[in-house]
């Protein structure tokens, strides 16, 4: 059995903006193999963008050609691979709705087995080839396989994906929600609870003010942090965070930047979290963590860019620079209480979007993603 489904395909990285001129992304029927053993076939209803999208885009992020992207998105369960059908109400039903998650989870390498799922090594290497956890591709064109985006390719009406990368939500949180926690809540809130863990009364300074970044100053409000100071260069974004709470807020573009923060921060933060993606922005985050303090990253610059750190100053004042990859996540235990706490009131995810599109307009969307004009867009097929 296979499905017809239309899908937003990428065949060549670094096209010129504005994207509704140059069109990377051409939307095609492609055709899916059913569900194999631990696979599950998703109806999407709603797909966000990311700059992680964005940059295999414009060739940040090399990714194998051609490929369905998208890669932070919530659906229903259509249909189970033969193993999950034996499973039965022990595992997903048809008819579940899912949040997407784009590392999945082999559950027996070290990571997996040490607690740190987030770092899956076939995880990452299917992912790395295009390729599903269970290997090879479920998607074809004219015949031609079509890679697969971090094991979602979610910018499409329906996705075959492997169960291990797959979280079951409420079916009451509105699919546009429930999208954002599969990147953005995860990645953002995850490096302030998880990676750093941040506690109450701690100073907190984000810098880059997208989804991830936004999400990381909702995750520091919620745990309490203060002051929270948030960086970037649109007045726009920086209003945003003012509004989410008791944010205090820094115009990257300042030259004394870094000095305003260390100010409001009585010498530097405890922790400084950069999620701009550039290695200008870590160096900033750097200077701005208090001796003794945490310089924690989540953005991915290209693969090629580097960070020169002064040992003197690693080693003398007893920092710590640390990588964050997915929030360091357990996303079977950490979506559902990230839901608890938006359904509270107390991490108000809704805030980040900015709208939804239809799937035929999602070169635009990414145009006015990559002018800074929106935190989440939110494609809807």
């Amino acid at each position: 059995m296979s499905i017809e489904t239309r899908a937003a395909i990428l065949s060549a990285m670094k096209a010129a903006p504005p994207y509704a001129d140059s069109r990377p992304l051409s939307i095609e029927t492609v055709t899916l193999s059913a569900p194999g053993p631990g696979e599950v076939l998703v109806a999407i209803r709603a797909a966000g963008l990311c700059h992680s999208d964005l940059s295999v885009i414009n060739g940040d992020r090399p990714r194998p050609l051609p490929m369905a992207l998208g890669h932070e998105a919530a659906g229903v369960v259509e249909a189970l691979g033969p193993s999950l059908e034996l499973e039965g109400v022990n595992d997903l039903q048809i008819g579940d709705h899912v949040v997407m998650v784009f590392m999945p989870s082999c559950g027996h390498c070290a990571p997996c087995a040490g607690g740190r799922p987030a770092l899956c090594e076939p995880g990452a290497a299917a992912n790395g080839r295009g390729e599903l956890l269970a290997g090879g591709r479920r998607i074809f064109r004219e015949g031609e396989a079509v890679n697969h985006h971090l094991g979602c390719s979610a910018f499409a009406e329906r996705a075959v994906v492997s169960r291990r990368s797959l979280v079951k939500i409420d079916p009451e949180l509105s699919f546009e929600e429930a999208a954002l926690f599969g990147c953005a809540v995860l990645t953002g809130v995850g490096a302030v609870v998880n990676t750093a863990g941040v506690k109450a009364g701690q100073s907190v300074v984000v810098i880059g003010l997208g989804g991830v970044g936004l999400a990381s100053v909702l995750g520091a409000l919620a745990s309490g942090a203060s002051p929270v100071v948030a960086v970037d260069l649109s007045e726009g974004k920086l209003s945003l965070a003012r509004s989410l709470g008791p944010v205090q807020t820094v115009n990257a573009a300042d030259p004394d930047a870094v000095d305003q923060v260390r100010a409001l921060t009585s010498g530097g933060a405890d922790f400084a979290f950069e999620m701009a993606g550039s290695v200008r922005a870590l160096e900033n985050a750097w200077k701005m963590t208090r001796r003794g303090g945490t310089t924690v990253t989540a953005g991915l610059p290209p693969p090629d860019a580097a960070l020169a750190v002064n040992v003197v100053s690693l080693v003398g004042e007893e920092r710590t620079l640390k990588g964050s990859y997915i929030g360091a996540c357990v996303p079977s235990r950490d979506i559902p209480r990230y839901v608890a706490l938006y359904r509270q009131g107390r991490l108000p995810v809704d805030r980040l979007m900015n709208g939804v599109i239809p799937l035929d307009d999602i070169n635009t969307g990414f145009d006015r993603l990559h002018a800074g004009e929106v935190v989440r867009l939110v494609v809807r097929p």
